[in-house]
């Protein structure tokens, strides 16, 4: 007999539900699964570190321009590929953030003190397909800075304001782009 999916999925969340409320009575702790290559509390430290670096490397829409035009700027665009060859700030690099590895990144940013410019979907408005916003702490410039600290490199500065696709002085280009003129 097939049981409908809404079913499956209750009687498969409800041993969940259940434990955590037993744990929740109980006070007991979550059960310690060791897994060397996940560091939750690693991540929360250099979270917390990298605070204040990129509260003072937010760019204004102006600076950002000025500093990608410099010899030596890599403008970083860690959205998916298929967003990215949508709409992109023209002569960004693209790298997944799903893609980050100590490699990949080395090979699009080589040297750790090389200038980084991020910018992600939250930085714009207008293009509900190749920028659609995330929740605002989901955006993925948050992410990226702190794997890129993570990774090493610290000359990381970030696109800080909301800008709209039409009237950016941000030079745009991709498929989308390109299907509208």
């Amino acid at each position: 007999m097939k049981l409908p999916a809404f079913i499956l999925a209750i009687v498969s969340f409800a041993p969940l539900h259940a434990a955590d409320r037993i744990e929740q009575r109980q006070g007991a702790a979550a059960p310690r699964i060791p897994n060397e290559l996940i560091d939750f509390p690693k991540y929360l430290q250099i979270a917390r570190e990298v605070q204040p670096v990129r509260a003072k490397r937010r760019l204004s829409e102006e600076q950002f321009a000025a500093m990608a035009a410099e010899p030596g700027t890599v403008v970083l665009d860690a959205r998916s590929a298929d967003k990215f060859r949508l709409r992109h700030i023209k002569g960004a690099v693209s790298l997944p953030f799903t893609d980050f590895t100590e490699e990949s990144l080395a090979k699009s940013l080589p040297e750790k003190t090389t200038r980084v410019l991020i910018y992600c979907n939250n930085n714009f408005r207008g293009a509900p397909v190749s920028l659609a916003a995330k929740s605002p702490p989901a955006s993925l410039n948050i992410s990226t800075f702190v794997a890129l600290a993570t990774y090493g490199y610290t000359n990381v500065y970030e696109l800080g304001p909301l800008l709209d696709v039409r009237t950016t002085k941000l030079v745009m280009e991709g498929d989308e782009v390109a299907a509208r003129r």
